[in-house]
């Protein structure tokens, strides 16, 4: 198994609606890899077919090194799974499903269990229907993790979550990737998070793959200047085709760039500027990734 996902051709559709279009995708093993897109991009049907829940229109899905209409319970105790919309039992109390569902792991780590409910402050004995949309969210991270997965797919598994609790949750996948050499994919629109712990890239637009490749290529193929001229005579408009974006005045401004050796240094004198090079965020590159892919149609 070269990669515990990997997708060719891979096309979904719904009646009229194509929510993914012949996609080819390999999930590198070991990562922990951000799946981003904007809303209908096709992130969460991209998940549901990975974990067999829905099956491909045309292409292919390798799951764990199993095409996904094939998924039995070998691959499946390997699989974890976070929907974005959680299916649990709710007439249960919190301990009865997870008890529930550890008779189906022989791995079941109850140490583990024991371990996140209190760091994600659950209480085990309430009843699931009685849970709040976060608590919920809770009971299916647990309930994804502690058969030690392979392979972790997350979907918007912490939108419903608070800040002090969020970054429990990040720690832990963190350590979940030590422990288990588990792979991990995970879909959020909290990019700010996301950049704490993804070291993979996986972003979609309108059903199509933009980008895959790992967080650092993709910052070190853009940057941010901060252009000083103490003249006040920087241009409305660059014409440089590596300036991507620009905001500001004639006295300061803020480029968005495609950095390359030996570029600053020219325009610095062309412009009789100072510039001050930064990294971008998960956020800023987020935008440049889908107009980028845009504008070369």
């Amino acid at each position: 198994m070269n990669s515990p996902i990997a997708t060719k051709r891979l096309t979904k559709t719904y009646g009229p609606h194509t929510a993914l279009r012949s996609i080819d995708l390999d999930i590198p093993t070991g990562r922990v890899v951000g799946l981003l897109g904007r809303n209908g991009a096709g992130k969460t049907t991209l998940l549901n077919i990975a974990c067999g829940l829905v099956l491909p229109t045309e292409g292919s899905c390798e799951t764990l090194g199993m095409p996904v209409k094939d998924l039995d319970s070998a691959e499946l105790k390997q699989l974890g799974m976070v929907p974005q919309e959680s299916r649990l039992i709710e007439w249960m109390k919190v301990q009865q499903h997870l008890a529930f569902n550890a008779a189906f792991y022989p791995r079941w780590d109850a140490v583990r269990e024991l371990h996140l409910l209190k760091e994600l402050e659950l209480p085990h004995d309430r009843k699931i229907g009685q849970l709040s949309t976060g608590d919920r969210q809770k009971l299916s991270i647990i309930l994804s993790v502690c058969h030690h997965p392979s392979l972790l797919l997350l979907d918007e598994p912490a939108s419903a979550l608070d800040p002090i609790v969020r970054g429990r949750m990040l720690d832990f996948l963190l350590s979940v990737v030590r422990e288990d050499n588990c792979t991990v994919v995970i879909s959020s629109h909290i990019l700010t998070d996301l950049e704490k712990i993804i070291d993979w890239v996986v972003c979609l637009d309108r059903g199509e793959v933009v980008m895959s490749a790992a967080l650092d290529v993709i910052q070190e193929s853009y940057a941010e200047w901060i252009v000083t001229s103490p003249k006040g005579s920087l241009p409305g408009q660059f014409s440089e085709a590596f300036v991507l974006t620009h905001e500001g005045d004639a006295h300061q401004a803020r480029l968005q760039v495609r950095p390359g050796q030996g570029i600053e240094q020219p325009f610095s004198a062309r412009y009789c500027a100072e510039v001050v090079s930064r990294p971008l965020t998960l956020e800023q590159l987020f935008p440049l990734l889908i107009n980028q892919r845009r504008n070369q149609r």
